[in-house]
């Protein structure tokens, strides 16, 4: 036989052995330890697929919690803040008061003051007399604070662990037309003081809500703040220049900012983000999740003209047109690093059925910060609420209406009934069980198999072991064969298999 022919065999036997060993994967697996995972983006996904995919969920419109009918909570009301503290909710939020008439708009009867409010279930507001600031000749209010960075004083409960007790409140406040954005702390989040005389940040455009946070991941302060992409032009006035986006930057002290960028999304088209509120989720601090305001600039037609209020909009539009055509929404972001973001083009939270109040220029502002609450419905698990603003420089004042959502409900793995799949990259994890987020129609199912990391169905927890999941819950531990226990698998590269008929899974989570 000639030799090249011997050698052309051995070729072919080589490819045929090598044919027949397992893939090996070019990334190491991914460590997620004892994290919840929710379906935020794709980070951990290898494929989906059948009839499934990622699917945005939407908040459920609940109550007015509040009206801002004092006289020094004004018509324009807004940059929320909500803080859970234990069993005490705080709401921080501006007071403004803004006059339109023909062809004139100003900012009224006073100057912003930054107000409190606080509840004991996030549903039932107060507010405390605090006798600290003086409004037309009286103390007996609930504000806080006035002078500078009363636009939009954004505080926050500091988690660092070295965070010292005159600062276990910080904040960050401030317009370019006072100099930028200054550094604030308290001991009790109500009196508050300067950290330094100068601002800590200056570059930038600062007229919406920026805030700040403790990145217990990351081990540092971290800021999202308003930019505009081509800059601002003057200091002043603030004239901007291109369309309305966020910056971010990180700090070991809160008073040295440093790593400032751009934030970048994923398969997103060029938008108007007004606010950005961007915080960790508290369930998963690894994940960032921020509820941008898209602004959009609508101007007039016969759908405008057919929306609400149509003579209080004409009247807003008659100094500037986009104060009466400008709407705005809601979105959903989120991200690992801070910095890249999967933002879901879609609304998340829409202006809604057309009502008194909606459809406005700062209708659907997100407040900062989503809490835990105590569902409606008796023995059913405790919810998310988030908060909105409704009616914004409309009439003597403005309102905040609740929205609630499942526990870790933002997205889902959704399956029709004909059924779909997801396959996760490798990973590793500890824990000894496999907790899940799901529902299911009466007729729907839920299956998990564990795979090597090569993709082979490891004995004992394939499909056809996994004991059939249906139901509706937000801590349903998966069984095989009856058997949870899976810290056998612990600390090896493996891959989850979820098959699903007519359900949603929103997170899962190994645990202790």
């Amino acid at each position: 036989m000639p030799a090249f022919a011997s050698r052309f065999q051995f070729v072919c036997l080589l490819i045929i052995l090598l044919s027949w060993l397992p893939p090996v994967s070019a990334e190491p697996p991914v460590n997620i330890g004892d994290r919840r995972e929710l379906f935020l983006e794709r980070g951990l996904i290898d494929q989906i697929t059948g009839d499934a995919d990622l699917r945005l969920q939407k908040p459920v419109a609940r109550e007015v919690v509040i009206k801002f009918d004092q006289p020094w909570e004004g018509s324009s009301s807004g940059y929320h803040t909500i803080i859970q503290e234990g069993d005490l909710y705080r709401l921080y939020y501006r007071g403004s008061h803004i006059i339109v008439s023909e062809g004139k708009l100003n900012t009224g009867s006073h100057k912003p003051y930054y107000c409190y409010a606080e509840s004991q279930d996030g549903i039932h507001w107060s507010r405390p007399e605090l006798g600290i600031v003086e409004f037309k000749g009286s103390k007996k209010n609930n504000i806080i604070l006035e002078g500078k960075g009363c636009h939009n004083f954004a505080p926050f409960l500091d988690e660092n662990p070295d965070c010292k007790p005159e600062g276990k409140y910080k904040a960050l406040g401030g317009l370019q037309g006072e100099g930028g954005l200054f550094a604030f702390q308290s001991a009790d989040g109500i009196h508050w003081g300067l950290m330094q005389e100068k601002p800590v940040i200056t570059k930038g455009a600062f007229d919406s809500q920026n805030l700040a946070f403790w990145d217990s991941e990351q081990k540092q302060y971290r800021t999202y703040y308003r930019v505009f992409t081509g800059g601002v032009t003057d200091s002043k006035t603030w004239k901007p220049e291109g369309d309305r986006a966020i910056q971010t930057a990180t700090s070991p002290d809160f008073i040295r900012w440093e790593n400032v960028a751009d934030l970048v999304y994923e398969d997103s088209p060029s938008e108007e983000l007004y606010t950005n509120q961007v915080k960790p989720y508290f369930r998963a601090p690894h994940f960032r999740i921020g509820f941008p305001a898209r602004y959009i600039e609508r101007g007039w037609s016969e759908s405008m003209r057919a929306l609400p209020d149509y003579e209080r909009r004409k009247m807003r539009a008659s100094s500037v047109e986009r104060y009466g055509t400008a709407i705005s929404e809601g979105l959903l972001m989120a991200s690992r690093d801070g910095v890249h973001f999967k933002r879901w083009n879609e609304a998340f939270l829409r202006p809604g059925i057309e009502r008194p109040g909606t459809w406005q220029y700062g209708h659907q502002f997100i407040a900062e910060n989503v809490v835990q609450t105590k569902s409606a419905f008796e023995g059913a698990p405790d919810e998310l609420s988030l908060y909105a603003a409704e009616d914004y420089w409309h009439g003597k004042g403005g309102s905040l209406r609740r929205y609630s959502l499942r526990l870790d409900g933002f997205t889902a793995l959704h399956a029709s009934m004909k059924g779909g799949e997801l396959l996760t990259v490798p990973i590793t994890f500890t824990g000894k069980e496999l907790s899940l987020n799901f529902s299911t129609s009466a007729a729907g199912s839920l299956y998990v198999e564990i795979q090597s990391a090569e993709g082979d169905s490891i004995p004992g927890f394939a499909i056809k072991d996994c004991d059939e999941l249906f139901g509706d819950s937000v801590d349903r531990r998966v069984t095989w064969n009856k058997k949870s226990d899976v810290s056998s698998l612990a600390g090896k590269p493996v891959r989850l298999r979820f098959r699903l008929k007519d359900a949603d899974l929103f997170s899962y989570q190994f645990q202790n």
